[in-house]
């Protein structure tokens, strides 16, 4: 797969250190959602995999994550939470299409949903929804791919849009390298009686029980 620009800079801005690989079946994929997916977010995969942004975000997996301590369907359910949110809080005043087109990829700490818009036919083309929880507007589009939309996130590049930052919460600082940690390590983490996020020890660890 030929290396996407925005993931070469994102690879800069967030140290790929702790992701993971997925070896997803992009059939499978296609099989489950009725679509492809983008090349930036498939890079995402086989580069970062699914898991956790600073602690604060978190990037989903196309199929469900299966682990030791839980199940992770993420994508499914946050999908479906933006198109419910879509047809009870009005949101074709934002958006005038069937919410059936909203797929979600990634969530943040302040309950915003991260989507795409799929009604462009080359998944490359579809821009980042945001359904926010406490921004100025509950959805708004974004002109870019994922990679770059959190690229522009990083770096604080949001000139020039009505709503400012896209999102309810900072979980990010700008000229700080950010930390991305795959679901799995986070387990393994969790598992060890650790922090899944920073590898610290958990001074409630001892409250769950862990296998040897």
């Amino acid at each position: 797969m030929t290396e996407h620009p925005y993931m070469a800079a994102l690879e800069r801005l967030m140290p790929p250190e702790h992701g993971e690989d997925e070896e997803i079946d992009w059939d499978a994929v296609e099989s489950v959602w009725g679509t492809r997916f983008p090349a930036d977010y498939m890079a995402f995969m086989a580069c970062y995999g699914t898991g956790s942004i600073n602690g604060n975000a978190r990037v989903f997996s196309p199929l469900p994550f299966e682990g030791r301590r839980w199940s992770d369907d993420s994508m499914k359910e946050e999908t479906a939470n933006a198109r419910y949110i879509w047809k009870m809080e009005g949101g074709r005043e934002a958006l005038d299409v069937h919410p059936d087109r909203l797929l979600a990829w990634g969530v943040t700490a302040g309950a915003d949903i991260l989507c795409w818009l799929t009604t462009a036919n080359d998944p490359d083309r579809w821009p980042v929804v945001v359904c926010g929880r406490h921004t100025r507007s509950r959805f708004t589009v974004y002109p870019f791919g994922m990679a770059e939309f959190l690229c522009r996130l990083f770096e604080d590049r949001f000139e020039g849009f009505a709503d400012g930052c896209p999102v309810s919460s900072i979980f990010w600082e700008k000229g700080t390298p950010n930390s991305f940690v795959h679901s799995k390590e986070a387990e393994r983490r969790w598992l060890a009686g650790l922090d899944p996020d920073t590898g610290e020890p958990d001074p409630y660890a001892d409250m769950f029980p862990r296998d040897e």
